[in-house]
């Protein structure tokens, strides 16, 4: 095990604010606490950004945004344009949907451009694209082909899911992408990460980001557990070896 702080913790979150009933007060509260917590980043809608932008000025902390969201299944031109507009509004980063029905397909060849025409995009605006996979829908044969298709796409990051789909971020599927990634790709556990056990599992076995909508809760226990002198990383072997006796315990 490894000791940690809340603010390390706090530098690997992207706050999600996705939800499509969430309003624009929703978007400022977000912002202010991640002002307040030191968070890396707050995920908003694209519509969103400029207010994001606004609410965040002068601080460390960043906009990223949605893109082809949550499907994947827009236009390689639309994504494009659509990360164009979010640079252009104000964010840094953004998380684009891999065309899944495609990937689903065989289609390498059209997965992989289409993930290089947005991280060209994102590059050229000096930010960062990070690929979604929507795990729940795909093998693990197939998430190796994603990752594959990522890093040589030039993607910055590869992310398990969008929240909206079934399923979400695994300690087995985060493992995978670490393991299958090159090694200048940064890996996000995004999806059903609600507390601060989790977060720690998942950067134990590579995730070096967060996405989530619990960061008061998961940063509150993290300070909790860091006064205590308490707040550690599990080894990826403890990890692991965790995700073995539950399967084995749900086995019975």
């Amino acid at each position: 095990m490894n000791t940690t702080t809340t603010r390390a913790i706090a530098r690997t979150i992207d706050h999600a604010v996705l939800k499509p009933e969430a309003t624009l007060d929703d978007v400022r509260k977000a912002c202010a606490m991640a002002r307040r917590l030191g968070i890396i980043t707050v995920c908003v809608r694209p519509s969103d950004i400029p207010v994001a932008a606004e609410a965040l000025a002068g601080s460390e902390t960043l906009v990223s945004t949605v893109i082809g969201f949550p499907h994947g299944t827009t236009s390689t031109a639309a994504k494009v344009a659509e990360t164009r507009q979010a640079f252009a509004d104000g964010a840094r980063e953004v998380d684009m949907v891999l065309n899944v029905g495609r990937l689903l397909s065989g289609d390498d060849a059209y997965v992989e451009r289409d993930i290089r025409a947005v991280a060209e995009e994102a590059h050229r605006n000096g930010g960062l694209l990070k690929v979604i996979f929507e795990t729940f829908f795909l093998d693990d044969a197939r998430k190796k082909t994603a990752c594959v298709l990522s890093t040589r796409a030039g993607a910055d990051f590869v992310k398990t899911s969008t929240g909206f789909a079934g399923g979400g971020a695994t300690v087995p599927d985060l493992d995978l992408m670490r393991r299958e990634s090159g090694a200048k790709l940064g890996v996000k556990a995004s999806g059903g990460v609600r507390d601060l056990d989790a977060a720690l599992a998942a950067i134990s076995v590579g995730a070096t980001r967060i996405g989530t909508s619990s960061t008061e809760g998961i940063l509150k226990e993290a300070a909790e557990r860091e006064a205590a002198g308490t707040l550690v990383v599990p080894t990826r072997e403890e990890t692991l070896a965790k995700q073995e006796a539950i399967k084995a315990t749900k086995a019975y």
